[in-house]
């Protein structure tokens, strides 16, 4: 799959950018006031990093591109009116055909900036300034269409292709996008009001997906109005995402902030995402086409985010096929959220959902603190084999607390294939209602310590503060 993450991490460059300290936000996330200060979380955290940043995947080292060129030397005109699909288009092809050692910066200056669909290219960053803004045009026929994913296909929402993301990369190698937290606003309620008139002819494009590329790092710029998912790297190996803010409406439909999918040492950190969907969701591939396609999830850590969503905060699945295993998620903030922890498969999918921790979560005004189960996902046609069932095994949820949470949990594996080795360990919810106050459990075992409310029979009382060890 490419370099690993510890020889990308001695190699890979960044430009000074605004790194978040680590803060600890339980103490607002109780407060009635934690979601204005939370969206002020990427104004507050300013100032310039070191010639070293920590990041999921150690030291990465920060230098310069051997070459800048400005957006602006190729014609592009930022007043918001403009079509600058042409620009974007003519100064990624110098860099991809010029081939500077080194790399080149594509530098956007302040302004309005209305595009198409564009490529990007290898050994590239794309830096936004600050009053930066490259903003999707609401035009479907500037959008292209493209081949549905071999793990899934067809389109995610409809049979057929599907359009081009905003950004697209394919078989990149060395991309940065970054800068001074300028925005890609994908004007997004064009699309949304499409898909509830269902009057779409093909799946509805991200924001931004790499396919096929390794050694991405996406840091300091703010993600607004996706029309689907926002940012989805798929078949991709070696992505940084941290200090990205991604921000769409509650009611705008699958609008989810990052979709690993089929990708392995990815790491998320340091963000703040408000949307119409899960926050993160960890995919790989869809029934027989994933199973087929067998290209699994691996190796991601996801630490030091804070966010709100109608849905999940936190999603493993449903879209498993290609097998998840080695997932880290620690220190995490959710409020105004549907489901806090959500991990999610169904009969037909295969696959397996493994080694996943999840740690030092804490939550506040939250639907349902935890659900793991079997039954969540729609087929992509006919064809899928009920009797391919995923396996749900080493699942560890410890030091998770939430005020709040109108329901605990619920545990329901899949009565052919039970979830096994699931283990709760500190595990805290408060403010159930009187009609929630049990856990729902089935085709399940593993063991509870320290658990409030206490659940379900299926798993087995343990004294040992231990038992839940770290399992990535």
């Amino acid at each position: 799959m490419g370099d690993s993450f510890l020889e990308f991490s001695t190699r890979l460059h960044l430009f000074n950018s605004i790194q978040p300290k680590r803060h600890h936000w339980s103490s607002l996330i109780v407060s009635k006031m934690a979601p204005l200060v939370i969206l002020l979380l990427p104004l507050l955290l300013c100032g310039t990093v070191s010639a070293w940043e920590a990041t999921c995947s150690g030291q990465v080292p920060a230098w310069q591109r051997a070459e800048t060129i400005s957006l602006t030397e190729f014609g592009a005109i930022g007043d918001g009116r403009t079509l600058n699909t042409w620009p974007f288009r003519k100064a990624i092809y110098q860099i991809e055909h010029l081939q500077r050692r080194g790399g080149t910066t594509l530098y956007v200056p302040p302004g309005v900036w209305l595009t198409g669909s564009f490529n990007l290219t290898s050994h590239m960053t794309l830096f936004l300034a600050r009053g930066a803004v490259i903003k999707a045009t609401r035009d479907a026929w500037n959008w292209p269409l493209m081949d549905p994913l071999p793990s899934y296909g067809r389109g995610r929402e409809l049979p057929g292709g599907r359009y081009k993301s905003l950004i697209h990369g394919n078989g990149l190698r060395d991309v940065v996008i970054t800068g001074e937290n300028g925005t890609i606003d994908g004007q997004g309620d064009v699309w949304w009001n499409m898909w509830r008139r269902r009057s779409l002819r093909f799946t509805r494009p991200h924001l931004l997906e790499f396919m096929h590329s390794r050694n991405i790092i996406i840091s300091n710029v703010v993600f607004l109005n996706s029309p689907f998912w926002n940012i989805h790297p798929v078949y991709c190996s070696n992505v940084v995402i941290k200090s990205v803010t991604i921000l769409a409406p509650h009611d705008s439909p699958n609008t989810d902030g990052i979709d690993p999918d089929s990708s392995t040492n990815v790491c998320i950190e340091d963000s703040y995402i408000s949307t119409g969907d899960d926050l993160v969701a960890i995919k790989s591939g869809w029934d027989e086409y994933g199973i087929f396609y067998g290209q699994p999830s691996s190796g991601i850590t996801i630490r030091r985010l804070t966010g709100s969503s109608p849905f999940a905060g936190i999603a493993i699945g449903s879209e498993n096929s290609g097998g998840i295993s080695n997932v880290l998620v620690e220190d995490i903030d959710i409020f105004n959220t549907g489901i806090g922890i959500h991990i999610k498969t169904n009969m037909g999918r295969g696959g397996y959902i493994r080694n996943i921790t999840f740690m030092d979560v804490r939550m506040n005004t939250v639907r349902k603190g935890l659900r793991i189960a079997g039954n969540v996902g729609d087929h992509p046609d006919n064809k899928f084999n009920l009797k391919a069932l995923p396996v749900v095994n080493g699942v560890t949820i410890r030091n998770v607390w939430g005020v709040n949470v109108q329901q605990p949990g619920s545990i329901e594996g899949i009565k052919n294939s039970p979830f096994s080795h699931i283990c709760l360990y500190n595990v805290k919810f408060w403010g159930i209602k009187m009609r929630y106050t049990s856990w729902k459990c089935m085709h399940v075992s593993g063991t509870a310590s320290e658990v409030e409310p206490w659940p379900c029979a299926e798993l087995a009382r343990s004294p040992a503060s231990g038992l839940c060890s770290n399992a990535f």
